[in-house]
C-alpha cells in the first residue's frame, strides 16, 4: 500500500524536523518546504496527499498559500492541517476562514498531529471511487449532495467546500428541520476529543452560506440552540 506523501510547510528548522521524523515514523513520505512560495511550487511539480502548513511563514504566509491553494482546481481538495504558535481564539478562526481542514497550536503532541493529520486524509474523496449509483444522495433546496462523490452541486453548479463543510452539510441535509447544537456539530466534524470553540462553528456556517449562495438561506439559525436546514 502506497505511503501518503505530506507536504510540511514550517521555516523554523528544528520543527520541521520534529513534525518530519514523527511523520516518516508513522509511516508517511515527507516533503519540506521553508517558505510559502517554495510550498506553492511543490505542488504544482508533486502530488501530495496532504499539507501541513505553518501559519507564520516569510513572504507568503500560511493564509496567503491556503487560499492559493484552495483557488486552483487541481489541488484546491487538497487536506490542510495549519500549525499556529497562538492559541487565541481568533488566529484559530482565520485559519478555518482561510480554507484549513483543521489546525493544531504549538506546542504540540506528535501523535496528536498525526491523529488530525490522517482524520482530515480520511475525509478526502477517492478519487475515481465512486460508484455511478446514487447512494448517499441528497437533494435538497437546489443542492445535490453526493456523499460518495463529496461533491456538492447547487442549481447545477459545482460547489467547493472544504472536508468540514461538507461534512456539517451533509450532515444537517440528511435531517432537514432537525436542530443541530453546535456541540453536535463538533462532535460530528472532529471527534469527541478535539477541542474547537463554538466561534469556529459559526465560522464554518458563515462560509457554508456564502459559498451556497441563495440556497444558503437554507441554512437557519436557532438561537441560542444551533443551525438546521428548513424543511
Amino acid at each position: 500500500m502506497k505511503k501518503p506523501s505530506i507536504l510540511v510547510v514550517e521555516d523554523d528548522t528544528d520543527i520541521q524536523q520534529l513534525v518530519s521524523y514523527n511523520l516518516i515514523k508513522a509511516g508517511f513520505n515527507v516533503t519540506c518546504a521553508d517558505t510559502g512560495e517554495e510550498a506553492l511550487q511543490k505542488l504544482g511539480r508533486e502530488a501530495f496527499d496532504a499539507m501541513v502548513l505553518d501559519l507564520m511563514l516569510p513572504g507568503k504566509d500560511g493564509h496567503e498559500v491556503c487560499r492559493v491553494v484552495r483557488s486552483q482546481e487541481n489541488i484546491k481538495g487538497l487536506p490542510i492541517v495549519m500549525l499556529t504558535a497562538k492559541s487565541e481564539e481568533d488566529d484559530i478562526v482565520s485559519g478555518l476562514e482561510c480554507g484549513a481542514d483543521d489546525y493544531v497550536t504549538k506546542p504540540f503532541s506528535p501523535r496528536v498531529l498525526i491523529a488530525r493529520l490522517e482524520a482530515s486524509i480520511r475525509r478526502k474523496p477517492e478519487a475515481g471511487g465512486a460508484l455511478e449509483e446514487e447512494v448517499g444522495f441528497i437533494s435538497r433546496h437546489g443542492m445535490e449532495i453526493h456523499s460518495g462523490r463529496h461533491e456538492v452541486r447547487v442549481n447545477g453548479e459545482e460547489v467547493h467546500l472544504t472536508a468540514s463543510e461538507f461534512t456539517i452539510l451533509e450532515l444537517m441535509a440528511g435531517r432537514p428541520g432537525w436542530v443541530f447544537s453546535r456541540q453536535q456539530i463538533i462532535d460530528q466534524v472532529r471527534g469527541y476529543d478535539y477541542s474547537i470553540t463554538p466561534r469556529a462553528v459559526d465560522v464554518q456556517i458563515f462560509g457554508l452560506r456564502k459559498k451556497l449562495g441563495s440556497a444558503g438561506a437554507c441554512i437557519e439559525t436557532v438561537r441560542g440552540i444551533g443551525y438546521r436546514i428548513r424543511e
